[in-house]
């Protein structure tokens, strides 16, 4: 059911000089976010510029993004990423649950609700 997936869309740009110690965290978050159930997609991307990517995640539902974030590639691995990258932009597409919601916002995060659509 399409209404129920949500999706994260985090765009970063690397500080100068951090790009090994960008891409070792990126490889633990996949790896942590392999092993979290209800996670369907976890992927990093990498800009033209070689310093910008952007994290693309879905999940079946809000129960399986509130467990993503009280886990370890939440709590521990992006404290260790955000000393390293600025947020250019932070987005949540559907409803993540509102203890979710409120800690993203926190962080700057964009909630963006839905309307319609397919997804096969």
């Amino acid at each position: 059911m399409v209404q129920k997936v949500v999706r994260l869309r985090v765009e970063v740009t690397v500080n100068e000089g951090q790009l090994e110690t960008f891409r070792s965290i990126a490889k633990q978050m996949v790896a942590g976010a392999e092993a979290e159930p209800g996670t369907l997609g976890y992927e990093w991307f990498a800009g033209a510029d070689g310093a910008s990517f952007t994290l693309l995640e879905t999940y079946e539902d809000a129960r399986a993004v509130e467990t993503h974030f009280m886990g370890p590639v939440v709590q521990q691995l992006v404290p260790r990423l955000a000393a390293i990258v600025s947020i250019k932009s932070f987005e949540i597409y559907g409803d993540p649950g509102p203890r979710v919601t409120q800690m993203a916002s926190a962080l700057g995060g964009v909630i963006l609700p839905y309307v319609s659509g397919i997804n096969r």
